[in-house]
């Protein structure tokens, strides 16, 4: 069989299969969690892998779940992932009642273009044909959100990083694989189907207390320190900085306050805040933050209150991979010609898999068929079609292209790629983060 009609022959299954597909996609969407609490779907993901006769192993960064395709071929290692989590907002129809969460990022259909590529290369019989190995991931905590929360599993010592990938580095996941892959939905793609390569900001995220004094607010409130009125200034003081801020940089800070005061009668004095310093460029990011620093020591100095400002670790700006985004991207145009593609643009949100970007050849195309906006309550799948089976057929043709006979492909990619970082040197930079 040669490499086309291999192609052919997968496209074939995961259309064949696809409502199948759709149905597991819909089963997550209907099932959210939150990241590190992946449990149920973990669960099925563990089942599609073990019913496709895949090696598969759980409990990767606490809820991640793998199953291996091994050709016994020697050859680099695909990682294509599918990212669990969800994220949070009560007004989403679609929310857990209780938590929250909801999948209004589309991280289901990540799964399920995952396992549908998964059904397409195994059913199709891929393995006789490529040489190395594919690790399907269903990979958690992608969302950077419940920050005290993920502290807390820090002190814990059940994770050390808060974000998915970041774990997966640190504890040597990425030791023999080589490249990696997954599909984001899109909202707005109404005339494109698939948009190849494309950047995002990185973000360095921020813990800030306020400490003040408390009082009665009503008998003696000049006896007391408000620290709420602290956290109030620093985000004014914040807004003063942007128009320092160069538009090439696109730099976002976007506080809010978790923790405003106790009761309404004693004058606030332990008040907490979350942000995120966003920026293109790694030195951009730092300058913000300096600069957002200043802003909130200033508003703790202001009141008298005082401030402890714990910097986390973020994410690294997304860089595709541009060599595999033409693979993929000459893919789509196979199966739906031109019209059905496009180019990325620059995203102001992050993602993790920027920090796989730095350390191996990565990419990240975006699937439409997205009604709303990502990540608000008006967010929905309006086709299935278009979401979730043809990028399944693309990437996995993608993996075809890249693994077929000796995984020529791959190991030009390889070989071209210069990475912006040793994973020694990431885990350093991210340790650097955190001492400020």
């Amino acid at each position: 069989m040669d490499k086309m009609q291999l192609k052919e022959s997968v496209c074939r299954i995961v259309e064949r299969e696809k409502e199948k597909i759709i149905a597991w996609a819909k089963e997550i969407g209907g099932k959210p969690e939150l990241g590190y609490k992946e449990t149920r779907t973990a669960a099925l993901i563990r089942d599609v892998f073990i019913g496709l006769g895949l090696p598969t192993r759980t409990g990767i960064a606490v809820t991640g779940v793998e199953g291996k395709l091994d050709t016994s071929r020697p050859g680099p290692g695909l990682l294509f992932m599918g990212e669990m989590d969800c994220v949070v907002n009560r007004e989403s129809p679609v929310a857990d009642p209780l938590t929250g969460a909801a999948h209004l990022c589309g991280h289901h259909l990540q799964v399920g273009i995952m396992l549908g590529a998964a059904v397409g290369l195994i059913q199709g019989k891929a393995r006789d044909h490529l040489s190395g190995k594919v690790f399907f991931l269903g990979t958690p905590a992608e969302e950077f959100i419940e920050i005290e929360e993920r502290l807390r599993m820090r002190e814990l010592g059940k994770i050390q990083y808060l974000g998915g990938k970041q774990e997966l580095v640190r504890l040597g996941y990425l030791k023999d694989k080589h490249l990696g892959m997954l599909v984001h939905a899109h909202s707005g793609l109404s005339e494109r189907k698939m948009l190849f390569g494309g950047r995002t900001n990185g973000f360095l995220a921020k813990s800030i207390r306020f400490h003040g004094k408390p009082a009665h607010a009503g008998v003696s409130p000049h006896e007391g320190v408000n620290a709420l009125n602290a956290a109030c200034l620093a985000i004014i003081n914040i807004h003063a900085q942007r128009e320092t801020f160069r538009e090439d940089d696109k730099i976002r800070v976007h506080p809010i306050i978790t923790k405003g005061g106790d009761v309404v009668n004693v004058v606030p004095y332990d008040v907490r805040m979350e942000t995120y310093v966003r920026g293109a460029r790694l030195e951009a990011i730092t300058d913000a933050n300096d600069k957002v620093d200043r802003a909130i020591r200033a508003g703790a100095d202001a009141v008298g209150a005082k401030v402890a400002i714990q910097n986390i670790p973020g994410y690294l700006p997304l860089i595709q991979n541009p060599a595999m985004s033409e693979i993929a991207k000459a893919n789509a145009v196979a199966l739906v010609g031109e019209e059905g593609v496009g180019a990325g643009g620059f995203e102001g949100g992050s993602t993790d898999m920027g920090d796989l970007s730095y350390l191996i050849p990565t990419i990240q195309p975006y699937s439409g068929g997205i009604r709303g906006n990502v990540h608000a309550a008006d967010f929905e799948v309006a086709d299935y079609e278009a979401a979730l089976i043809y990028p399944a057929k693309v990437m996995a043709m993608t993996v075809i292209d890249l693994l077929f006979g000796g995984a020529e492909e791959a190991q030009r990619v390889i070989r071209e790629f210069k990475p912006e970082m040793t994973p020694e040197e990431y885990l350093a930079f991210l340790q650097k983060v955190e001492k400020g």
